[in-house]
């Protein structure tokens, strides 16, 4: 499977360009996405540093939002 989402991404980023991510960060504990630290306009907090932060697999995340988050025109996650 093609990685489009990689942990280098600040979650707002990931949000914006695929809105469904929000229910796979908050399926994993993730429930700062509303959070300033998690936006683009102050820096923008990585996937790679929540999940450090939040004591989260990081590939176990990266893998569930590609699953849900496919390119354009391909099936997403039932």
């Amino acid at each position: 499977m093609e990685k489009k989402i990689t942990k280098e991404m600040t979650i707002g980023k990931v949000i914006k360009k695929y809105p469904k991510s929000i229910f796979v960060f908050i399926e994993h504990g993730l429930h700062c996405v509303g959070c300033p630290m998690s936006q683009d306009n102050g820096g923008g907090e990585t996937i790679e540093e929540a999940a450090k932060l939040h004591q989260i697999d990081l590939e176990k995340l990266l893998n569930d939002l590609n699953k849900a988050c496919p390119p354009a025109g391909g099936p997403a996650r039932q």
